[in-house]
């Protein structure tokens, strides 16, 4: 499979790097390149690629509106939007990811961690630190937000006890290696459970599984051990 990539960034020398990066992989396709904000969402609906490199300071629609745009266009529900930032904890940051972003990077990464991490939101996992969880868990606390999507909190409350478990570790930043260690399960386990619990709530992959789970506030402050 060769994995389909728009760029968008105001800077030719960032994105001429990014090119060598991309056109050096034999997995990854350079589809084309933007610019702005508005430019971007428009070839992503041109060329519907598998993931967008946005960077979080784009020129003209900001990556919010951008990934808003994204992520809501019924036509682009494979396209995963990554972000490109210089602050790994950052208000448009956290903005990205709850308008639908899978992940970010910060714009030091190396070529491996940059083509791993597009490898990573393809394949439907997010592309999270723990330090970046924690951001998240700071700006989207307990209360149930008020933008968060109806019956959230009833689907989250609707999981058994050890999904609820798994959904509550995995807001909290756990790996799955993590997770099964806590659970005496293989990471196989957690992953497919996981993935059954992203399609339960309707997140498209991970990230939108932490930022569900802080903004409906359906999290549990002492986690189930029902298996």
């Amino acid at each position: 499979m060769t994995i389909r990539v728009l760029l968008a960034d105001d800077q030719a020398l960032l994105r001429a790097a990014l090119r060598v990066v991309l056109d050096s992989c034999d997995d990854m396709e350079l589809v084309a390149e933007a610019t702005c904000g508005g430019e971007a969402v428009a070839l992503a609906r041109v060329h519907r690629p598998d993931v967008v490199l946005l960077d979080i300071r784009v020129p003209g629609t900001d990556s919010l509106t951008a990934t808003t745009a994204i992520c809501a266009d019924p036509g682009l529900s494979d396209t995963r939007v990554l972000i490109l930032t210089t602050h790994e904890i950052d208000a448009s940051v956290a903005g990205a990811l709850r308008a639908g972003a899978s992940g970010f990077l910060g714009k030091d990464a190396t070529a491996d961690v940059l083509l791993d991490g597009i490898r990573t939101v393809v394949a439907g996992d997010a592309l999270l630190s723990p330090l970046a969880t924690r951001a998240l868990i700071t700006r989207f606390p307990g209360a149930p937000a008020a933008d968060a999507p109806p019956g959230a909190s009833e689907r989250l409350a609707a999981l058994t006890g050890r999904d609820r478990e798994i959904a509550t570790r995995v807001a909290q930043g756990r790996s799955n290696a993590e997770i099964a260690a806590r659970l005496g399960v293989s990471p196989l386990t957690v992953r497919t459970r996981v993935r059954r619990i992203m399609t339960e709530l309707g997140a498209r992959d991970r990230a939108q599984l932490v930022v569900l789970a802080h903004r409906s506030g359906a999290l549990l402050a002492r986690p189930s051990t029902e298996r």
